[in-house]
């Protein structure tokens, strides 16, 4: 086992992307150079205009618009408990309310929290081989239905929900539909301009190349959804109420300008490169992985035809945290052990086990690749040893 810690290869970029391009980098620096620069917060103009420069680079990048029905939150996290709660506080309630079991803790925990607090009623449709059929979800739906949210792609499988049909469908039968992008955005071509959702959730920190604590949202029609933070705003402050117009009806405080320059960054770079280009290397490394493990025994492989670059597996007789200790400590490969917060997923496909999770980047070289299937097959050669053995 030769000892790699000195080199790190990167495969958690499903988590959070690293290592950053040196724009967002640059940008981060930059914006903290200089004051803060807002509308009705300061009397300078020293500084960028990072919100609205990068909601109109986020506009472009979806295309889709106005600029200010960019949204920006914390995280993506963040963006789907403001739009459920916002979208519930408006609606009659109690309320029917749809979603899936390939969803992230993000969107089943403020919907579960909702039901508890009997403000809806909530079904959870199944999957087959990673997708989500608009026949199922067809099904699920009840006089009282009001609101569907799933996740665009699994964190966990890879698979990309059909949204357009699915969206096609609710848009028919009146339901509001939220998606969330967080795995999506950045690394498959996704245009708003098309796709029939009503709102579409992103992070900052994955696919976009942002850093930590930003993200957001397109929301179509706010008047859809209730606004549930209220505060400063920098814009009518003699009012006690908050201001209904947008971006200012969601965003309260002091936003986060090195994170918003960053992201803006990111999305530059990202159009730079173009999306269909990362997305094409993205999985030509993913099948180079797939396909020089999926023959192996001792190594299971929970989906094999991913549209993200994210591989899901685990090793016969070895714990998956045992793995990802060993990936790490002995071969300086980072990646994500355990039930990646989306915990129905992890029911249907190993018993709510857990599994090992590598996820790639543009970043990612066809080396390092060939390094991690070169681990991945001595761990389970050696495991296989062991396991005979005792």
């Amino acid at each position: 086992m030769k000892n790699r810690q000195s080199s790190i290869i990167y495969m958690n970029n499903a988590a959070t992307s690293w290592p950053k391009p040196e724009c967002v980098l640059e940008s981060v620096v930059e914006s903290l150079s200089l004051p803060v620069f807002g509308s009705g917060r300061t009397s300078g103009n020293q500084g960028n205009d990072y919100p609205t420069l990068a909601r109109e680079a986020l506009s472009d990048f979806f295309n889709a618009g106005p600029p200010e029905n960019f949204i920006f939150t914390q995280n993506a996290t963040d963006s789907l408990n403001l739009l459920i709660a916002g979208f519930i506080k408006r609606a009659d309630m109690p309320c029917h309310v749809i979603t899936t079991a390939l969803d992230h803790n993000s969107v089943l925990r403020p919907l579960y929290e909702l039901e508890s607090e009997g403000k809806i009623r909530l079904s959870v449709i199944p999957f087959e081989d990673g997708k989500v059929s608009v026949t199922d979800v067809s099904k699920a739906v009840c006089p009282d239905t009001k609101l569907m949210v799933m996740s665009h792609g699994s964190n966990v499988l890879g698979s990309v929900q059909d949204i357009g049909v699915i969206g096609d469908f609710l848009i028919k039968k009146g339901i509001y539909f939220i998606v969330d992008g967080a795995q999506t955005a950045g690394h498959i071509p996704v245009d708003l301009g098309i796709l029939p959702v009503d709102a579409y959730v992103f992070t900052g920190h994955k696919g976009l190349f942002g850093i930590a604590g930003t993200g957001g949202f397109f929301i179509r029609d706010p008047e859809r959804v209730s606004p549930v933070q209220t505060g400063g705003t920098g814009t009518d402050s003699f009012s006690l109420h908050h201001p209904l117009y947008m971006p200012e009806r969601f965003e309260v405080g002091t936003s986060n300008y090195p994170g918003i320059a960053a992201l803006l960054a990111g999305v530059g770079f990202l159009a730079s490169v173009g999306v269909e280009r990362i997305h094409e290397k993205g999985m030509r490394q993913t099948g180079y992985i797939i396909n020089e493990l999926k023959d192996d025994p001792n190594v299971v492989i929970y989906n094999k035809n991913p549209v993200l670059p994210v591989i899901s597996f685990s090793i016969t007789g070895l714990d998956d945290d045992d793995v990802g200790f060993i990936l790490a400590r002995g071969y300086g490969i980072i990646c994500r052990t355990g039930l990646h917060c989306a915990p129905l997923v992890h029911d249907e496909i190993d018993g709510g086990e857990g599994c090992i999770r590598l996820s790639l980047s543009w970043f990612t070289t066809d080396e390092e690749c060939r390094i991690v299937v070169g681990a991945i097959r001595e761990i389970a050669k050696n495991a296989n040893i062991s396991f005979s053995q005792a």
